[in-house]
């Protein structure tokens, strides 16, 4: 195989993945797994420190100064490829786990979080305390729930056209289940602690598609070939791009941008207005058609 089939076999599905996320982001980060599994080096390994070099970026992105930013930029970049890298060396070597996917998706938010606080600080001379108000509104509420239900919904994606196996689509009820039969012993409180914040993460995520949550029994219930599950990828694929904007690529470059021309506040705004309503636009044609379809299998 060449290089581009070798990236495309440690993906996902081409479904929710573009030629941007191909070339840019997943092909460098199959070329540092490759050398992750030389290195013998552990997924959640390689997780730590991508959590370690974006959250790092912060420092640099807290000054005025251009060439500090090139460098949280460079660093961000470095640390998104390794969460690229993460997930596609546990793919190669069978090392998949609900805490690797927790912790990788834990990562990218501890990134912002740490950029938001660094411009914060850079602006706070000007602004005083309304940044910190804004990046709490733009940081905790819009970005975490915009990265949220993107990535929800590309889970949907690959539950209903691949199945269980091929996706990570995890439903919260059978969490809380799984979390209440463990103790707070030391064998097993890692776990369950983990579990407690992922299981509010999952929830947050069901809340805003109420739709999906009455059609999801009746799809599960559904051979692979059956033609409703057909015509769900078919209402559902072309909302991929959107989730894609919504999670990293397109934030960053906004974010990248607006550090260029001297005014980072640009990004704040970008997210809360553009993102937020792309979010909600995303949401409604999302539950639209879940709702056409359990309409129509209800009346069968």
């Amino acid at each position: 195989m060449n290089l581009k089939q070798r990236v495309l076999s440690t993906m996902k599905s081409r479904d929710i993945e573009g030629d941007f996320e191909l070339y840019v982001t997943r092909t460098p980060g199959y070329l540092w797994a490759i050398f992750f599994r030389w290195m013998h080096v552990h997924p959640i390994a390689v997780t730590l420190m991508s959590i370690l070099i974006g959250c790092s970026s912060a420092y640099f992105f807290a000054s005025n100064d251009l060439r500090s930013n090139l460098i949280g930029m460079f660093m961000l970049i470095w640390a998104n490829w390794y969460d690229c890298a993460d997930g596609q060396l546990a793919r190669m070597t069978g090392q998949t786990t609900l805490v690797g996917r927790v912790l990788d998706g834990f990562g990218g938010e501890l990134w912002f979080i740490c950029i938001y606080i660094g411009i914060a600080i850079r602006l706070y001379p000007v602004w005083g305390m309304w940044i910190f108000l804004i990046i709490f509104w733009a940081g905790f509420y819009c970005h975490s729930r915009q990265c949220g239900v993107a990535d929800y919904y590309r889970n949907i994606h690959l539950w209903v056209t691949l199945g269980t196996e091929g996706s990570e689509l995890d439903k919260s009820n059978e969490l809380q289940q799984r979390m209440d039969r463990l103790h707070w012993n030391r064998q097993e409180w890692f776990e369950k602690f983990y579990l407690f914040f992922y299981v509010r993460y999952m929830r947050i995520q069901e809340r805003q598609t109420p739709e999906f949550q009455l059609l999801c029994p009746l799809i599960e219930r559904m051979p692979m070939d059956d033609p409703v599950r057909q015509q769900f990828r078919k209402e559902s694929l072309p909302l991929m791009p959107l989730c894609n904007i919504l999670t990293f690529d397109t934030r960053v470059i906004v974010l990248f941008l607006s550090l260029l021309i001297g005014h980072p506040w640009v990004y704040f705004v970008f997210e809360m207005t553009v993102l937020e309503a792309l979010r909600f636009y995303t949401i409604h044609r999302h539950e639209s058609f879940s709702h056409k379809l359990h309409q129509k299998l209800c009346a069968i």
